[in-house]
């Protein structure tokens, strides 16, 4: 169990540092940021290599959305999904530590600013309301436990799961970064709104929620699809 921990623990930080990074350091550099799209990719990248790296170890779940999703598909031990919730935090905040030391260093630094945090109203990247961030994120969350539980069942090809995760979590991002910012991981959205000026921490409820919602239903209609897995 301690290895299954740190496994979850080191690949949700490097979800959060390499994702959440890649928006706060590269995403807005005039002519060279590179925009939604990048950040989209990176995020997809962090999950397709902690996969293939440590995946092994832990299942590579990384998001406490997914290991309730997981739990409900009956592909996970129930006993072991407090212990997963806690590496994961720990491992999203401590990126978003190393994080804010890399931020606070550039030249002329007076705020982190909104910290690539998860926010409706104000606080979304596009205006969008509560509303649409808590359908959009229980809709993206269900459909990311569908593709994830899709490409590790028995009948999925072998060896290709992490790819399809993870090109899975880049189309979310494509869809969802305008709504909300993307969060479909209640530990992504913890680690950086500790840190974040403005709304972050008193939204960060919905970040919760909504993505633990999703991943119930998402495995939910996993099960009638798949009533044998």
């Amino acid at each position: 169990m301690t290895k299954k921990l740190l496994a979850e623990f080191i690949g949700t930080f490097w979800l959060v540092l390499g994702g959440c990074g890649s928006a706060v350091l590269a995403a807005g550099v005039a002519d060279v940021g590179i925009g939604w799209l990048g950040v989209s990719l990176a995020f997809g990248l962090t999950v397709l290599t902690m996969a293939f790296a440590v995946g092994h170890i832990s299942g590579g779940h990384f998001n406490p959305a997914v290991s309730l999703g997981l739990m409900i598909a009956g592909r996970f031990d129930a006993k072991d999904l407090i212990p997963y919730w806690v590496a994961q935090v720990i491992g999203a905040t401590a990126a978003a530590v190393v994080l804010y030391i890399i931020v606070s260093g550039g030249a002329g630094f007076t705020g982190v600013g909104g910290f690539a945090s998860n926010g409706y109203g104000e606080a979304s990247p596009q205006g969008y309301g509560l509303t649409a961030a808590l359908v959009t994120e229980v809709v993206m969350t269900a459909m990311f436990l569908i593709i994830i539980l899709g490409a590790t069942s028995a009948g999925a090809p072998s060896g290709f799961a992490p790819i399809a995760i993870g090109l899975g979590l880049v189309l979310i991002h494509l869809i969802s970064i305008p709504v909300t910012n993307t969060s479909v991981n209640p530990a992504r959205s913890t680690g950086v709104a500790l840190f974040a000026d403005g709304p972050a921490l008193a939204q960060l409820w919905l970040f919760w929620l909504a993505p633990l919602a999703g991943a119930a239903l998402g495995a939910l209609i996993w099960k009638v699809l798949s009533p044998e897995d």
